[in-house]
């Protein structure tokens, strides 16, 4: 499940190149913002799974605390900057950018997965 969740956040960003290419379409706003969601939940809730097996039954709320403020500490530090991309590249490609980061993250998923289950 946490790979399945890790490809559907990268590959949702290609709605996004939809979406900035099609213009103003009120459907396609509706269908990436689901999808988006829906990725990100399904990738968000194998990760805490994944996570909460990674506590010791002894330290679980300090050590889900540390894990889970972890988990969003990059993505606040890194999207501040996304605008600044935009800028540069343009919002196809800033979205090519966030898409192909996916790989490296589905591999070490892939790596990850025989010490998780």
């Amino acid at each position: 499940m946490l790979f399945l969740g890790a490809l559907l956040s990268a590959l949702t960003n290609l709605l996004f190149i939809v979406l900035a290419n099609v213009g103003h379409d009120i459907t396609w706003l509706y269908v990436t913002i689901a999808m988006d969601n829906l990725s990100a939940g399904i990738a968000t809730t194998a990760f805490i799974a994944f996570l909460s097996s990674l506590t010791n039954i002894q330290f679980t709320a300090v050590q889900y605390a540390i894990f889970s403020s972890l988990m969003t500490l990059l993505p606040k530090i890194f999207g501040g900057y996304s605008g600044t991309l935009v800028e540069q590249f343009g919002y196809s490609e800033f979205f090519v950018i966030t898409t192909l980061i996916g790989i490296p993250v589905l591999w070490l998923v892939y790596k990850v997965k025989p010490y998780i289950d």
